[in-house]
């Protein structure tokens, strides 16, 4: 009977324990536990340790509240200039009500996605192709502002949407490649006549430059000779006042000063002019003459 007793015993005591062991939850950071009471939503477990009735309670769903992100596969879209074009969208969301994800919307995920698909044909079919393909920040705050507030009533929270890729119609992208190797040359045409206005500009500059350089030279060139030929006349005169002077301080004779007046004299000869007029002083320069020939043929006879 006692081993009967022990035996139901330990019996009942396994089950306390697994069952308490059943409604002990601890719940890891970033995550939610949904419990649910007899299929009705009894309360969510946040993080950390908590318990539950493990009779009557169940987790009905784990839900994580970090920053989801979903990359949806590309979607056709129809623009306004009636151009096909696929658009691969990414969106970021986060869950921030775990009651209603859980019991707002069934497949919240597919939901997201046809969301997305049906706010992007509305907003690019209001674009033409270039404005599709020049207004990603626009059409990615557009998103975000529709999807965010259709998904509030879901517990969801959609904090970006991105495009991450717009893809064209063929004919459309050939175009445009065309459209961009014609830019590209038009740019570098534009660079090459530019870089050759420049390379004239500077040959110009340097041109006149030079042609200023030159001026400054010739004209420093002219005023140095003028200095040296105003010096030089300078110094002629000062030579003749200095021999003035000093044949004045030397008292000459009247022989002396008759010979300086007939080298003058034979220095007025020498010029170009077609009449000289000989003063009356000179009159006796004539026989004094003389008198040097006669004297210049005694000593060449002495000589031979």
């Amino acid at each position: 009977m006692n081993v009967i007793g022990y035996v139901i015993a330990i019996i009942i005591l396994a089950i306390i324990v697994v069952f308490t062991a059943k409604g002990i939850k601890i719940v890891p950071e970033s995550r939610v536990y949904v419990i649910e009471r007899l299929g009705k939503y009894s309360q969510g477990l946040q993080s950390g340790l908590s318990f539950i009735n493990p009779f009557f309670d169940r987790v009905a769903k784990v839900i994580s509240l970090k920053e989801q992100v979903v990359d949806f596969p590309p979607q056709p879209v129809i623009t306004k200039d009636n151009a096909t074009m696929q658009i691969d969208t990414i969106v970021y969301f986060q869950i921030t009500d775990p009651k209603l994800y859980t019991y707002g919307v069934e497949r919240p995920l597919a939901a997201i996605e046809n969301l997305t698909a049906t706010t992007l044909r509305n907003i690019i079919g209001d674009m033409t192709v270039d404005q599709t393909l020049t207004s990603r920040d626009t059409i990615n705050t557009a998103m975000r502002a529709e999807l965010d507030e259709a998904t509030d009533p879901w517990g969801i929270k959609v904090n970006r949407v991105e495009l991450k890729s717009i893809l064209p119609p063929e004919d459309i992208r050939v175009a445009m490649e065309k459209e961009m190797k014609a830019e590209r040359e038009k740019r570098a045409n534009i660079l090459e006549a530019q870089a050759k206005k420049e390379s004239a500009i500077l040959v110009a500059e340097g041109n006149k430059q030079a042609a200023i350089l030159n001026a400054e030279a010739e004209k420093e060139t002219a005023i140095k000779r003028a200095e040296g030929q105003a010096q030089a006349i300078l110094a002629i005169q000062k030579a003749q006042a200095e021999s003035l002077r000093v044949l004045s301080e030397a008292d000459p004779s009247q022989k002396v000063l008759t010979l300086k007046g007939l080298e003058a004299f034979q220095k007025v000869a020498d010029g170009k002019a077609t009449k000289i007029i000989i003063p009356t002083e000179l009159s006796g320069l004539a026989s004094l003459a003389t008198s040097f020939a006669e004297l210049n043929q005694k000593v060449e006879l002495k000589k031979e």
